[in-house]
């Protein structure tokens, strides 16, 4: 009974210290925002314009007040995060949630991280390759 209590001690620990959470700087960082790509457009104020609607990926371009971006939720996790893995290539800026990824410039997606939450992954920067 001991190492039950202490378990779900430990758990309740964990779960309480995702919710707003610091982030890198010292900021709060909301919960991670869930729900269908429609609702996530709604809670950061923009109107989606669909790009791809299937059963696997629906992916829409945004703006609001703080700029553009494109969102995407998914179907699976693995879906998400192959998806991610290629993108990533290109460069960028990906805030990503549970089956979700808004990506943008780096003032966009860090704004956005204040409303929906998630963690910010940063592309490949080829810059660094030229010469």
């Amino acid at each position: 009974m001991r190492v039950t209590r202490a378990v779900l001690g430990a758990a309740a620990v964990l779960a309480l210290a995702g919710c707003g959470a610091d982030g890198e700087g010292g900021e709060k960082v909301p919960p991670t925002a869930t729900g269908s790509l429609e609702s996530l457009a709604a809670e950061v104020r923009c109107k989606p314009n669909m790009q791809t609607d299937a059963d696997e990926i629906r992916q829409a371009i945004c703006r609001n007040g703080d700029g553009r971006f494109v969102l995407a939720t998914f179907a699976t996790d693995r879906g998400q995060r192959e998806w991610i893995n290629d993108a990533k290539d290109y460069g960028g800026y990906y805030l990503v949630g549970r089956k979700w990824v808004a990506v943008g410039d780096d003032g966009v997606v860090e704004a956005l991280r204040g409303t929906l939450g998630g963690d910010v992954e940063i592309g490949t920067d080829h810059h660094a390759h030229s010469g």
